[in-house]
């Protein structure tokens, strides 16, 4: 298996224009293959690691899956079995009896980079893919105060951002508690966020009422609606949302927190669920 880190030689130079060779650590980024029944679905730009949780999140943010049981299986494809080299780049995945494979129309025409998750995508409409859920009822309710710490936590747990410096993350916290309950990292936001809400899926965890989704980077659209797909009532992140993604936390009754920078936030929709406490 690829490491989610590698070494290479660069030039570094100082203030006082000292050049000298030494070694560096980058986030690694190789290409992924989601198959479905043997069927080449996507090809996308990835950090190596939890590339089950990949697929499978990709999946829900798609419409195919819902449930653990959706998904029977996943393998790599190569090596002995197949009787070539096995790069680790090639994740075919068994879906549960009774649940249709995706239709052709989600197969995309080329691949995804790890900027965006929607090339390919023939218009915005094409992606606005109906949840089983809908977040706009859930009671959820969270504290500025305890917004504001959520970031920390998110830093905290970013062990391979510590060394590359060159990573996205996505953390999952409990909102009565602020618990984080698993951060995933990749050089895509998008694939950051598929692993967290992968995890959620393949351990029964869907429909994620109750939580807070924090992003490291800005908030796009399809961030948004893969935390729709998810059951996820409030997105936040660091930096700004796109207009897309406000008008898609609106529409659904997703609550969507942007610039959460210590105390100060900018709530964009459903502001209500942001509890401010006077004279704290």
């Amino acid at each position: 298996m690829q490491r989610i880190a590698v070494r290479r030689k660069v030039t570094r130079i100082s203030g006082d224009l000292d050049a000298r060779r030494t070694e560096d650590v980058l986030a690694a980024e190789e290409p992924l293959e989601i198959r479905i029944g043997g069927r080449s679905l996507v090809v996308t730009m990835r950090t190596p690691g939890n590339d089950v949780e990949l697929a499978a999140g990709f999946l829900v943010s798609e419409g195919v899956v819902s449930e653990a049981e959706h998904v029977a299986g996943a393998r790599y494809c190569g090596g002995a079995v197949d009787g070539e080299p096995n790069t680790y780049n090639v994740l075919s995945v068994s879906l549960g009896a009774g649940v249709p494979e995706p239709a052709p129309s989600l197969e995309r025409s080329f691949y995804t980079t790890s900027a965006c998750g929607l090339c390919g995508k023939t218009s915005v409409d094409e992606v606005r893919t109906r949840s089983r859920w809908t977040v706009a009822d859930d009671g959820v309710r969270v504290p500025s105060a305890l917004l504001a710490t959520l970031p920390d936590r998110l830093r905290a747990g970013q062990k391979v951002f510590d060394s590359t410096g060159g990573l996205h993350a996505a953390g999952l916290f409990d909102a009565a508690t602020g618990e984080l309950l698993v951060l995933r990292e990749d050089v895509g936001r998008h694939n950051a966020v598929d692993k967290v809400v992968g995890w959620a899926l393949l351990n029964g965890r869907l429909p994620l009422r109750g939580t807070v989704l924090l992003v490291s980077g800005r908030t796009s659209f399809e961030l948004a609606q893969k935390a729709l797909m998810a059951g996820i009532p409030m997105l936040a992140s660091v930096s700004a949302p796109s207009s897309l993604a406000v008008d898609l936390a609106e529409e659904s009754g997703l609550t969507l927190v942007g610039f959460l920078r210590g105390p100060s936030m900018v709530v964009y929709a459903r502001p209500e669920r942001v509890l401010v406490e006077v004279g704290v």
